[in-house]
């Protein structure tokens, strides 16, 4: 880097004396260890179609130098610049780069892209914000997003904390790492310190400026994970001659990875299709049509579905719109009615919310809801028995007239799709903390006994709705532990007379839309060790208990983050995590969250044996969060790093 900082990265190259261009992946996550399986999935594909494909670690992360920063900092987005910079003036490189990743990496595009260095041209992103702040795992609506924050800010501890590899870094690894470890600071102190939309979010968000970024870009989301939104965004605000979007039935991976819910799709195929047209100038690629005659926006509409927590691959159909918003779309508002309802749901409601970031594990996603709709108010919309299928494409919006006890509150809303048998599919969600309800980047609480509109959109979904179901929109005051609990628990009283849904209901259309099959290179050859337990004796993924005499609920969650994995290099590499949610059902200051992680990296033939041991936790009272966390680093069983912080954060808009 131009202070001198070495970059750790990874090269595939096709074997020719001719220049090519280069595709740039840079993120934070370890290229010698934890993404290595997934890069050898695409890199040397890449490579083997014409590109220099390259896998850069963040700074303070893996095997580079330097410290570690917050996301997205400064820092790390002038580092990327000086990448495409350094890989453009390569002499096997034509000058041309293009970048690509999934969440971070696919983030770190979009931020890149936004400062536009000349040789970028052209951005694949995956499962990626523009919106740091409302459509990240930091906040939702303007709360604090329980589950997701605590959950992400404990894995970045446990990863940031991590050792460089001696095999790559060579016998400077142990002063790299010392460094790295008295600059680390958790960053859920700096993620909570921000409840509003402020600069630290702005920084961080492309949403505040879409005309900065001057490369074309693909974007590419999944209906099942939380940050689908920024597709649809992207292909409303770029320039139509430089976008276009792809939103599947997928969750938080790479659509042709063929993990669930699938079906997976050529995804490499239709990227390759991009990088030719804006990194070579062809028009198509192994007689595949021009990339940029494709439809604005393709997307999967789901057919009606039962509940359950993973779907090997779901029924539905792609349908191809040329703008957005859709010509196929319109608006259709159905009233509530009623009499005024009293919300108080018991804190434990959210329970059966599933996984925040889905990433195709067997209790990833929200069971059957019909337990979380008996916490609910429920308005339903009869599907006629006789008619056609509701299909629904865009964000459904809610307008609610409420009347809150108290000057604060939230609001959980769930559109579901309910069978003739009562049972209960969840389809979308949005949330609004009443304090947010203006602006998310102010605080301004409600008039307490008054009556007041609020508007919230839900999140983006493509889904059938058919003959003699019925639509349920279902309204809580509690979503536990997406939501981090308001001090008042209060709840509100919802008038229907005042309240409305309106879906984006699409046109019936026949499109033409196709994938090919997956494509992917060779395997890296991984190796997984037998368990030591048993089936029978295996931690479950999600499991709820319930304290019926104290009314507390706990949820814990194995993320399955792998295991042990043996790589051909001979690394030896463990992870592990459980995550604890905790709730009475009467109390909001109740809530707590706790993370446990456990690394180990062994390489016997260099007798190097280093754990990382975590405990991340988060409490509150009335006026302030409560963060503890504690870091423990083994060298040959010997502590040579022990850590904790305690932080009294005050409690603003979350």
């Amino acid at each position: 880097m131009p202070d001198g900082t070495p970059l750790y990265a990874r090269v595939w190259r096709p074997v020719t004396d001719e220049p090519v261009p280069a595709l740039l992946e840079y993120l934070p996550h370890r290229l010698t260890d934890a993404t290595a399986p997934r890069d050898w999935q695409r890199h040397p594909w890449y490579a083997g179609h014409g590109y220099a494909s390259v896998r850069v670690d963040v700074r303070g992360h893996g095997n580079s130098g330097g410290l570690p920063g917050d996301a997205y900092d400064a820092t790390e987005l002038a580092d990327g610049v000086a990448v495409v910079h350094w890989l453009a003036e390569q002499e096997w490189c034509t000058g041309r780069v293009g970048m690509f990743g999934i969440s971070w990496g696919g983030t770190n595009s979009l931020r890149i892209a936004a400062l536009a260095p000349e040789p970028l041209k052209a951005v694949v992103t995956v499962c990626s914000t523009d919106d740091r702040y409302d459509n990240d795992v930091h906040y939702l609506g303007g709360s604090v997003l329980g589950a997701g924050m605590h959950a992400w800010a404990a894995a970045l501890l446990a990863s940031v904390c991590r050792p460089p590899d001696p095999r790559y870094a060579g016998e400077e690894w142990r002063d790299l790492w010392a460094r790295r470890l008295e600059a680390v600071e958790p960053l859920v102190h700096t993620w909570l310190s921000h409840q509003t939309r402020d600069d630290h979010w702005r920084h961080g968000s492309v949403r505040e400026d879409y005309g900065a970024i001057e490369a074309a870009v693909l974007a590419v989301g999944g209906w099942h994970d939380p940050y689908r939104d920024t597709v649809l965004r992207l292909v409303e605000h770029l320039p139509r001659d430089r976008v276009r979007g792809i939103i599947g039935p997928w969750s938080h991976q790479y659509p042709d990875r063929g993990l669930p819910p699938g079906p997976a799709i050529g995804f490499l195929q239709e990227t390759l299709r991009w990088w030719d047209h804006h990194l070579k100038g062809a028009a198509a690629s192994d007689g595949a049509g021009d990339v940029m005659a494709e439809p604005l926006l393709r997307a999967w509409i789901s057919e009606s579905h039962p509940p359950a927590t993973v779907y090997e691959e779901l029924p539905g159909r792609w349908v191809a719109e040329p703008s957005w918003p859709s010509p196929h779309v319109a608006p259709v508002t159905y009233g509530f009615g009623g009499e005024p309802v009293v919300v108080a749901s018991p804190q434990q409601t959210g329970i059966d919310a599933g996984r925040f970031l889905p990433s195709g594990n067997d209790a990833d996603l929200p069971p059957d809801q019909r337990d979380e709709d008996a916490h609910s108010a429920c308005f339903d919309f009869p599907v006629p028995p006789d008619g056609e299928p509701i299909e629904i494409l865009g964000r459904p919006r809610v307008t609610l007239r409420l009347m809150t006890p108290a000057p604060t509150g939230q609001v959980a809303v769930r559109l579901c799709d309910i069978a003739p048998d009562g049972s209960s599919t969840l389809v979308t969600r949005g949330a609004l903390n009443l304090s947010a309800r203006d602006d998310r980047d102010r605080s301004a609480d409600a008039q307490a006994g008054a009556r007041e509109d609020v508007d919230l959109e839900l999140n983006g979904i493509g889904h059938a709705f058919p003959p003699g179901h019925r639509v349920r929109l279902a309204v809580s005051s509690a979503y536990w532990p997406w939501l981090w609990p308001r001090p008042d628990a209060a709840g509100f009283t919802l008038d229907p007379a005042g309240s409305s849904l309106t879906l984006p209901v699409r046109a019936h259309t026949d499109d033409a839309v196709a994938f090919e099959e997956p494509e992917q290179s060779a395997p890296l050859g991984v190796s997984t060790p037998a368990p030591l337990e048993t089936p029978e004796e295996a931690r479950p993924e999600r499991l709820v208990l319930r304290d019926v005499a104290k009314g507390e609920w706990t949820l814990r969650v194995d993320p399955r983050h792998g295991g042990t994995r043996v790589y051909p290099d001979g690394l030896e590499y463990t992870e592990d995590a459980v995550e604890t949610y905790t709730i009475t059902e009467d109390d909001p200051l109740s809530a707590r969250t706790r993370s446990e992680w456990h690394i180990r990296l062994h390489r016997p033939e260099l007798a190097w044996d280093v754990t990382v041991d975590t405990r991340s936790e988060i409490t509150c009272d009335a006026d302030a969060f409560h963060t503890s966390d504690e870091v423990v680093c083994k060298e040959g069983g010997e502590v040579v790093f022990h850590r904790t912080w305690e932080k009294r954060i005050p409690r603003t808009t979350g």
